[in-house]
């Protein structure tokens, strides 16, 4: 997968919401091979705001089958690039962007018979509507339950998407929206997904002994609850995919302050490869994580949320020892092959090789 840049042009903009906006982009020639992607996958864009590079991923909402690439972004208080693409962003306006990215999918196979349940909250919805589209399109025998959480009636993303998909699939396909700042006359869509709704769906709508695989997107506490909730069930690890549009570093940071007073004073030779060539830097143990300390060299690395959560900034580490703070851009298997985040490695060994070409 690549991990260039591309100037591509904004071809359209729809505002699904006051606060959200579908933009679509103008993938087209030779570049629609480089930019292929799978449902559930996402987009890091790049560009300019008040002179500072501002750079963020944002999942795909179309699918794969429509050969259109749109990404949905909302606007949140703060969000640097969000109110630049909800206020400033025009038609015919150019984006620096990398190719798709992503894990949070399950292959498609048009012979099997699925049930499918998901979970999203706001723009949680976004990766939701590709992967929703591109099964039920695909996979004419599966089904797919959907429970969506928003704050009212008016902020539900994608909405007209998603009703002409219900009647579309009316026999495949059901949606529960839950509010939680707008009364509805059924209790149990009223506030956030919890516990005892959860026994409500699991003993009255879905049969978790009957599902094949559950997709869960959103704010952390939500995917937490419902992971927990599906591991104590005995859900295997391998049916359960979810994706996070952010984390509560709070314990994080807290454990690099110890990984900073266990090394105080060790220092690290840290060698990168990238792009056929290689760098070395020295920096200090348990303080600094690669990513920054590379940049601060001015390395030229490819990265997007520096949070842990996208992938974009994935390596091989090939020497040394690092202590990852968070690694949940990450699948099991990449873990145990040896992938890290450098957003999130801290170097824990005098010496240290780290890959991106791999």
């Amino acid at each position: 997968m690549s991990k260039e840049f591309y100037p591509i042009s904004v071809n359209n903009i729809e505002k699904t919401t006051d606060d959200c906006a579908i933009i679509s982009l103008d993938i087209s020639g030779e570049l629609q091979k480089i930019f292929s992607f799978i449902q559930g996958q996402y987009l890091t864009l790049k560009t300019m705001v008040h002179g500072e590079e501002v750079r963020r991923s944002y999942s795909l909402c179309s699918s794969p089958l429509d050969s259109e690439w749109k990404v949905g972004i909302k606007k949140v208080p703060g969000g640097k690039f969000s109110t630049f693409a909800n206020d400033v962003l025009k038609v015919g306006d150019t984006l620096e962007v990398m190719p798709p990215d992503g894990n949070f999918y399950t292959p498609i196979d048009e012979n099997q018979k699925r049930n499918y349940v998901a979970f999203a909250a706001g723009s949680g919805i976004t990766p939701m509507v590709s992967i929703i589209k591109t099964h039920l399109a695909s996979e004419p025998k599966s089904t797919f339950k959907l429970f969506y959480v928003n704050q009212k009636a008016s902020t539900v993303i994608l909405k007209e998407e998603l009703e002409a998909l219900k009647n579309l699939y009316m026999d495949r396909f059901e949606i529960y929206y839950f509010l939680t700042k707008q009364q509805r006359s059924i209790p149990f869509l009223n506030g956030r997904i919890d516990q005892e709704k959860l026994e409500i769906i699991f003993k009255s709508i879905c049969n978790i002994d009957h599902t094949d695989h559950y997709f869960i997107c959103g704010p952390e506490a939500m995917i937490h609850l419902i992971n927990d909730y599906l591991k104590d069930a005995e859900v295997s690890e391998e049916k359960i995919h979810f994706e996070l549009f952010g984390t509560d570093n709070k314990v994080a940071d807290q454990k690099k302050e110890v990984l900073a007073q266990t090394f105080k004073g060790k220092v690290c030779d840290l060698t990168i490869i990238e792009g056929g060539k290689k760098m070395t830097i020295q920096m200090e143990q348990g303080a600094n994580n690669i990513l920054d300390e590379a940049l601060n060299n001015s390395a030229d690395l490819p990265f997007a949320c520096k949070g842990g959560v996208c992938a974009t900034c994935k390596a091989k580490l090939v020497e040394g020892d690092v202590d990852m703070l968070l690694s949940y851009g990450l699948e099991p298997d990449e873990i145990e092959a040896g992938f890290i985040l450098t957003c999130q490695s801290i170097p824990t060994s005098g010496k240290l090789v780290v890959d991106f070409d791999v």
